[in-house]
């Protein structure tokens, strides 16, 4: 639960059933535009040869373009500029490996577009060593024509995957909330879009905040807060058809929903009519409600560990916000993970349940960290000083969280490692909030 969450109150199945209608198959306008702030200092140098394509299906989108925004973006690869490539191969017997050697490449991709009968594309591909000449892979991708960005993205995933050794998140997906306008005439949005902010998506709008997305395990549904009715409510909408419903609009504080590993269960903040926070879990099918903690303290934020079996959460129990892990099994006693500094809170877990990325209070500023859970050790990875809403990618190796620019609202990433980043803004007004979406079936 967010500080601005606090606010008593029951929302109107009937307003929200007419604010979706009216605006969850809008498109949203703003778009975010990627500037790079970190990169390795010594990127590895790969030339993206443009694909070649045979149909007019494809819409003309630049397949090539794609890979090398999403591989430069990452800020660990430097590509080849188009306009110093003497030859333009589509596949890797037509790759003359000394000629792209001697222009300083290590790795080149080819690949070509082609339609197939059923009305499909298929982007077929080859990655190239030219320093041995080994071919790394080669792989089909196929997509429906509006689909063809994210076949795109899934070689980007696979180049990535086989130069770097960690699996791709380019064809994933992030939520976040955007804000127009200046009060009390703002605008609140629940933003989905490809990692890479292109194919931005409204899912909901409303005149009152909306906020604490949060993807489920199967990337089919997002819960949040909205106060829509001018009082906090949780919901749960599926991101493909835009069905939402209602989960949470009990009396007092309804907020901080998080997905179990399962996709069955809420862990949430409630308040009551007494106003003081805890941890509870919601079973969303029989609406059965279980508390967790039960302290005088503020108990928020709930996160689950990979396995569902823990909550990680924050309370200032100890007299400042820290984090606590709390098993589920009954009579399980709260246990104290953070120990550095005085503010420690907003903790999620890597999907690989080795880091805990946290927001902390570095020299006066509020950062983002990651801890590692078996030594202990942490590590501050952001340099704003106001960055907050901390969020895995599902390979575990990027945090994407809320920054702080001219007193405006961006978005931005930073590799676990500390070495690459990105900053992303939005062209209209102002983004806060973000989530990363999992992995999911292709």
């Amino acid at each position: 639960m967010n500080h601005s969450e606090r606010i008593l109150g029951k929302a109107a199945p009937r307003r929200a059933l007419l604010v979706l209608a009216l605006c969850a198959a809008a498109a949203a306008q703003a778009q975010l535009k990627i500037e790079i702030t970190s990169g390795v200092t010594d990127p590895i140098p790969i030339a993206i040869v443009p694909f070649a394509h045979t149909t007019a299906g494809d819409g003309g989108l630049d397949i090539a373009g794609v890979v090398q925004h999403d591989l430069e973006g990452s800020g660990r690869f430097h590509a080849m500029p188009r306009a110093r490539m003497l030859t333009n191969p589509s596949r890797v017997e037509n790759v003359q490996l000394a000629d792209w050697k001697a222009d300083g490449n290590d790795y080149v991709a080819v690949g070509r577009v082609t339609p197939l009968p059923d009305g499909q594309l298929a982007v077929d591909f080859d990655l190239v060593n030219v320093l041995n000449g080994q071919r790394l892979t080669s792989q089909r991708f196929t997509a429906a024509p509006n689909a063809l960005r994210n076949a795109a993205h899934r070689v980007s995933d696979a180049i990535y995957e086989k130069i770097v050794g960690v699996r791709g998140a380019f064809a994933t997906r992030i939520a976040y909330v955007a804000v127009n306008g200046q009060p009390p005439a703002q605008i609140f949005q629940l933003i989905v879009a490809d990692a890479d902010g292109e194919n931005p998506r409204m899912i909901l709008e409303s005149r009152q905040p909306l906020m604490s997305p949060a993807w489920s395990a199967d990337g089919q549904w997002l819960a949040y807060v909205s106060f829509e009715n001018h009082r906090s409510a949780v919901y749960v909408q599926e991101v493909r058809t835009g069905e939402r419903r209602q989960v949470s609009a009990r009396a007092g504080i309804n907020g901080a929903p998080a997905w179990s590993p399962d996709g069955r269960k809420l862990a949430l903040t409630l308040g009551g009519v007494g106003g003081n926070p805890d941890i509870y879990v919601l079973d969303l099918a029989t609406q059965d409600l279980t508390r967790v903690t039960d302290d005088p303290a503020i108990d928020t934020e709930a996160a689950w560990a990979p396995d569902g079996r823990s909550l990680y959460f924050t309370s200032d129990r100890a007299g400042g916000p820290q984090i606590y892990e709390v098993g589920l099994q009954s009579g399980a006693r709260p246990k104290r993970i953070t120990f550095e500094g005085t503010y420690n809170a907003r903790p999620r877990i890597s999907a690989d349940g080795k880091e805990l990325a946290m927001v902390t209070l570095d020299q006066g500023n509020y950062r983002i960290a990651v801890q590692d859970l078996q030594s202990g050790a942490v590590r501050v990875l952001s340099r704003g000083r106001l960055d907050t809403s901390p969020s895995f990618a599902p390979n575990s190796a990027v945090l994407i969280y809320s920054d702080q620019e001219s007193d405006r609202g961006v978005l931005a990433t930073v590799a676990v490692d500390g070495l690459t980043g990105q900053r992303l803004r939005s062209d209209l007004g102002e983004v806060r909030e973000p989530v990363w979406g999992p992995f999911v079936q292709q």
